[in-house]
């Protein structure tokens, strides 16, 4: 019975966060002038993206010819802006083999009047330089066709109160220099209340708005009213807004937010092997990305231009999309007011357990403890599986390592992946039923084989002298469901509770799952404290069909972004998907097969990483290019 639950949630799971995954259909040319037309963007894009046209080379004078064209048939008033390269430029320039000599950088800037001037203007921003090997197809000439259709679109809406002021920047993949520039001392940069900026990391995905300025509760406001009326709905939460200002990374809209103007940052990430590559062409480009990066940037535009006030700078908001369809957030402040929901739910749900189904408090502790093998287990085992797809980024201060990890990805995550079911059936089916020496022996092996490939790491080594000590010792496993569900849910509100104190941003993952399983706990316990009926199992099922459905969206765009060079990551949200399904785990007498289909998921997850090096060749070196 449980086992068909089990299925049966993590399927329709799976199900939901594949559809939540999926980009638009591109809609086409005939559709109303008011719309966002992927269909008429590709027109620029394969005019634009004939060739690669890095900084100096003649595709790059045709390019700017191009656009300044296009720019002034639609309506905007012209202009260009020229400036000096920086020296990081220039190294990068010569590098690839070229001159810097006598080259300057040349702006595209196009301006529609708005019909009161003295208002704050609205940017739309992307660059229109390529790295020298791609015709840069996503990079950013889906951000530059974008923008064109999204001018002509607003122009079809009607006169708006604000300007628009388009800007296509030069030198973005040298250093950022053609936003340095601008915003460095532009006529137009000080009238500019808001941008909107364009990129992209691969050839395909859903659009994520992945970064805003400091204080962004009213700009997610507006954001969260807008950007939800886009074919496809939206991608974004704080979490990722929180990460991505903690990395080196950068983008054009690093400067000006660094100067303290509001904004978002979109950009698709799927399909990474097409990032800074030959293979980024306009027929290898996915028109679902283009159609979801274009609306969204059309209806947040638009809302803007017509807003009566821009957003201004207030606080950051806790906030995430759920499922596309819909963006909830509050102040960081409430997160605790949800915390102490979530603990007395679950105070509420072992009263019961307790009172009639003999729960007890060191059942709970034990339940912990199945969480935290869990955690340390699956950072070893996962950082195992990964390295057997080739070397880590960090080993080599080379873009070759980076490039050759994105052409893996598609491997590394189906390994990364199921490393973590393994050991979620692992521990669903008694992970202390094989023996214990050879469990902590196995652990034991993965670490080395780990540091041997990867070199020392103390995260490694940590994680492992955990896991091999909590597999020696079995009395310290859950002897119920009970013990077992609500140590699990115990341990997610004590990180919960962590990342609420030193990352507000960042605690939604936690706070929110966590405060669902303890009243799906309570629920559950109050209608059949046995956990053995459907009254009480169903419940549980339909929390871990969202619970784990939402998690497993997230999940993908997690690897997409950090998770290849952080693969402990997925096992961190693995632990939460175990959150949701860990009182449906099957009979006992269903342990000993679910501990086989564990060991043969694990064996088939490193064969596939392992088989990465050789079904995914490294690029030629003529493919890597400067960031």
């Amino acid at each position: 019975m449980r086992l068909l639950w089990l299925g049966g949630s993590l399927a329709l799971a799976l199900l939901i966060a594949v559809l939540t995954l999926q980009s638009p259909r591109p809609a086409p040319a005939s559709a109303p002038a008011t719309d966002f037309s992927a269909a008429r963007a590709m027109v620029d894009v394969r005019e634009i993206a004939q060739r690669p046209h890095p900084v100096g080379s003649a595709d790059h004078f045709r390019v700017r010819t191009v656009l300044l064209q296009r720019m002034a048939a639609l309506g905007l008033q012209t202009s260009t802006q020229t400036g000096p390269f920086s020296p990081e430029a220039v190294q990068r320039i010569e590098r690839n083999g070229g001159s810097a000599a006598g080259l300057e950088l040349v702006n595209l800037i196009g301006v529609l009047p708005g019909r009161d001037p003295r208002l704050p203007a609205v940017a739309l921003m992307a660059h229109y330089d390529t790295v020298p090997v791609s015709a840069g197809a996503a990079d950013d000439t889906a951000g530059v066709a974008a923008i064109l259709e999204t001018v002509r679109a607003i122009r079809a809406r009607g006169p708006a109160d604000r300007t628009l002021v388009v800007l296509l920047t030069d030198g973005e993949e040298l250093n950022l220099d053609g936003a340095r520039v601008f915003w460095g001392g532009h006529p137009l940069r000080d009238r500019i209340g808001a941008v909107v900026n364009l990129e992209a990391r691969g050839g395909g995905g859903r659009a994520m708005m992945f970064e805003t300025g400091r204080g962004n509760a009213q700009t997610i406001g507006l954001f969260a009213r807008a950007g939800v009326r886009a074919p496809g709905g939206v991608s974004s939460n704080s979490l990722a807004v929180f990460v991505y200002e903690l990395m080196p990374n950068g983008t054009d809209f690093t400067i000006p937010k660094k100067r303290g103007v509001q904004g978002i940052n979109l950009a698709f990430i799927g399909l990474p092997d097409q990032y800074h590559a030959r293979a980024s062409t306009p027929d290898a480009l996915d028109q679902g990305s283009v159609q979801h990066i274009g609306s969204q940037a059309l209806e947040t535009a638009d809302a803007l231009l017509r807003a009566r006030a821009l957003p201004a700078a207030t606080q950051n908001l806790v906030y995430a999309d759920l499922f596309g369809r819909v963006i909830v957030g509050h102040a960081p402040a409430t997160g605790w007011l949800l915390l102490g929901l979530a603990f007395l739910g679950l105070g509420a749900a072992m009263w019961r357990a307790r009172s009639h189904a003999g729960l007890t408090f060191a059942d709970v502790g034990r339940g912990m403890v199945d969480g935290l093998w869990f955690l340390s287990t699956g950072l070893v085992l996962t950082q195992t599986v990964r390295l057997l797809a080739g070397p880590l980024s960090g080993r080599a201060d080379s873009a070759e390592a980076y490039y050759t990890l994105l052409a893996r990805l598609p491997w590394m995550e189906a390994g990364t992946v199921l490393t973590v079911l393994a050991l979620a059936l692992a521990l669903m089916g008694g992970r202390t039923r094989p023996d214990r020496r050879v469990v902590a022996g196995g652990i034991a092996a993965a670490a080395l084989l780990a540091l041997g490939l990867g070199g020392v790491n103390v995260i490694v080594i940590g994680a492992a002298v955990a896991a091999i000590g909590l597999s020696l010792f079995p009395v310290l496993s859950a002897r119920s469901v009970w013990g077992g569900w609500s140590g699990l849910i115990g341990l997610i509100l004590i990180v919960a509770s962590a990342a609420q104190g030193f990352a507000p941003e960042a605690a939604f993952l936690f706070v929110w799952t966590g405060l669902l399983a303890a009243l799906t706990a309570v629920v559950a316990a109050f209608l059949d404290p046995g956990l053995t009926r459907a009254k009480s199992l169903a419940p549980v099922a339909v929390a871990a069909v969202l619970g784990a459905g939402w998690i497993a969206g997230l999940a993908h765009t997690v690897f997409l972004g950090i998770g290849m060079d952080l693969p402990g990551v997925l096992v961190l949200l693995g632990l939460l998907v175990l959150m949701f399904v860990r009182p449906l785990s099957p009979q006992q007498a269903m342990a000993r097969p679910l501990l086989m289909a564990a060991m043969a998921i694990l064996l088939l997850g490193a064969a596939l990483s392992g088989a990465a090096p050789f079904a995914e060749p490294q690029p030629a070196p003529d493919t890597i290019a400067a960031a």
